[in-house]
């Protein structure tokens, strides 16, 4: 039982503290991924996030099952936060209308909703991790950590306006994108963005 676990970890039992890793790192790394887009970076993250949990595990109250994932995973997606702000060493929020003009339209647009269900899971959160960094970290906020822009704002220290415009060139880019792997046309690279 996790209550259980959870207990022996506060009293810093290494086996308790190794089995908590063992159940939740493939989700919370899942999680880093979402947010650096490249594997290596994600280890980084939910590493100083584990270490973070460990250090403030006595802090955390048991209330219903679940709620150690959920307490686990803001300390993850802070973390993922510092880590951005830290590493970012060119604008953060990027202004790239220009480059979705240049996307060839196809003939038949196919709506977002059947887009959704011809690309594999897969392949769509690989898109999520090739989007540019503020895209991608608001898009994660909001669509995953179902934070509102007033919470994003706050978090990145940008304008609600700026959250509401991240989010929305972060779904025309991911729209159009998906498209173009539906229609079968190649996409242009954006990693020099």
């Amino acid at each position: 039982m996790e209550e259980d676990l959870i207990k022996k970890a506060i009293a810093r039992d290494t086996g308790a503290i190794e089995a908590l890793y063992d159940r939740h790192a493939p989700a919370l790394l899942s999680v880093c991924f979402r947010y650096c887009g490249n594997r290596d970076d994600a280890e980084d993250i939910l590493h100083d996030a584990f270490i973070k949990i460990i250090q403030k595990i006595d802090t955390f109250r048991i209330r219903t099952e679940g709620t150690m994932e959920a307490w686990m995973r803001r300390i993850v997606v802070n973390t993922a936060l510092n880590f951005l702000r830290d590493r970012q060493k060119e604008k953060f929020f990027v202004d790239i209308d220009p480059l979705l003009e240049k996307i060839d339209q196809p003939e038949e647009e196919v709506y977002a909703e059947e887009i959704y269900h011809q690309v594999d899971r897969e392949k769509i959160m690989e898109l999520i991790c090739e989007l540019p960094a503020g895209y991608r970290t608001v898009f994660n906020l909001y669509v995953f950590e179902q934070y509102g822009h007033r919470e994003i704002a706050e978090a990145l220290g940008c304008s609600e306006n700026t959250s509401k415009s991240q989010l929305s060139k972060a779904r025309a880019l991911l729209r159009k994108k998906m498209n173009l792997l539906v229609n079968a046309k190649p996409l242009p690279s954006y990693e020099k963005v």
